[in-house]
């Protein structure tokens, strides 16, 4: 196994494992799916990284409200947009948020992590709102939150 699977995984169990009710386990999914998409990555995988992370640092939503989000995008079934991948996805890795004391340092660095990987997917931000408005699961303009 190599370091980076290994990290990975790592991260996985604490976020699995975590106990409070925000499920930070989907930000992490996010963030991960996001930094490390390439060329093989389905178009449905990255926009629900972006959609996740876009809900997360902009909107404040949990885990738990990201993955709703996610079911109702994907009984709709809209045409997946196309992104273009950043070259640089952000300062922050998975080494940096394992380095975090477990608990709230850690967490609040799962947070960085997409707050960062957000700000590197900045030029797709309008396609993921139009995608939310169009597709009516998110109220785009407002903070009410529907599914």
């Amino acid at each position: 196994m190599d370091t980076t699977e290994h990290l990975h995984l790592t991260l996985w169990a604490y976020t699995l494992e975590h106990r409070g009710p925000d499920f930070v386990h989907q930000h992490a999914v996010d963030a991960f799916g996001a930094q490390h998409a390439d060329a093989h990555t389905r178009p449905i995988e990255l926009t629900f990284a972006l959609v996740g992370l876009y809900l997360h640092v902009e909107r404040g939503y949990t885990g738990r409200e990201v993955q709703r989000v996610h079911a109702a995008l994907a009984r709709r079934r809209p045409a997946w947009p196309s992104f273009v991948l950043p070259a640089f996805r952000g300062e922050v890795t998975t080494a940096e948020v394992l380095a975090a004391p477990a608990g709230p340092e850690r967490d609040a660095a799962i947070d960085a992590w997409c707050a960062a990987v957000w700000a590197a997917y900045g030029d797709c931000r309008d396609a993921v709102v139009e995608l939310l408005h169009r597709s009516g699961v998110v109220a785009v303009a407002g903070d009410a939150r529907r599914d």
